[in-house]
């Protein structure tokens, strides 16, 4: 993994704030992987219907939902950030702030992976860099 692969997280993450579904797709592999934080309701997932699923589903409950990067580090294969999530709840303004880990795997300039973990830790250990 590059320098270049960390920036391409950036740029993800500025699709996902100016809620441009286009441009977030131009950086997605057609049978990207991802598992959201809401996978326990809709299962992985895949490829780009999977990735519109999870956009509609999560701007929906959470419309003016935005992520900071904390921190973004190159851990060979894969770029492992750590991101502060803000936002409310549809409908009952229900304030969200949370800081989550944000794993991402990319190939050619495209992510062929990604999964949003709890924990630094559960992220390391699902990742394998565990000690």
């Amino acid at each position: 993994m590059s320098e270049e692969n960390v920036g391409l997280v950036y740029r993800a993450l500025e699709a996902v704030n100016g809620r441009d579904l286009d441009g977030l797709l131009a950086l997605m592999d057609e049978q990207v992987e991802s598992v959201s934080r809401i996978v326990a309701m809709e299962g992985g997932l895949h490829g780009h219907d999977g990735i519109r699923r999870w956009w509609t589903s999560w701007f929906e409950a959470f419309p003016d939902y935005k992520l900071e990067i904390v921190e973004a580090r190159d851990l060979g294969d894969v770029a492992l950030s750590t991101l502060r999530a803000v936002g409310h709840g549809a409908g009952s303004e229900m304030p969200l702030e949370d800081n989550i880990w944000h794993g991402s795997c990319w190939r050619h300039g495209k992510c062929v992976w990604w999964q949003v973990f709890s924990t630094e830790a559960e992220a390391l250990e699902t990742l394998g860099l565990s000690e």
